[in-house]
């Protein structure tokens, strides 16, 4: 395996790992997006682990370690679709605060679009 610098992700054994790590992040993501659109409802646990998986891969991103992987862009905005019709959909069910449900809203599509964003970039790099 090969070493390229003394950090915790500048080898082939952490990449590997994190290759690893990225891609459970987006096949759950995939999975609850193909799955019962009731479980990607706001109170439910893949409506709050979706968007948490996307800010992770973000997170990730930002960093440029080598393994981390993302989905296609184009992938990322049919989630964002779906996800934000049910979303929409079935928010008020909770019956959140108006400045609640709005400041929830732009965090959500803000999280898409970042992702999104860092994939088309790493395209284009």
């Amino acid at each position: 395996m090969g070493t390229w610098g003394p950090g915790n992700f500048e080898n082939d054994t952490a990449a590997d790992h994190l290759s690893i790590l990225t891609d459970r992040l987006i096949t759950e993501v995939a999975d609850a997006m193909a799955g019962d659109p009731v479980e990607i409802e706001p109170g439910e646990y893949w409506g709050v682990t979706v968007p948490a998986n996307l800010e992770l891969l973000s997170v990730l991103a930002r960093q440029g370690y080598v393994g981390a992987s993302l989905p296609e862009a184009e992938v990322v905005e049919e989630w964002k679709k779906t996800y934000m019709a049910v979303w929409e959909g079935s928010i008020d069910g909770l019956m959140p605060s108006p400045g609640h449900k709005d400041e929830r809203r732009t965090v959500l599509i803000r999280t898409f679009d970042e992702l999104a964003a860092l994939r088309r970039k790493e395209d284009s790099d």
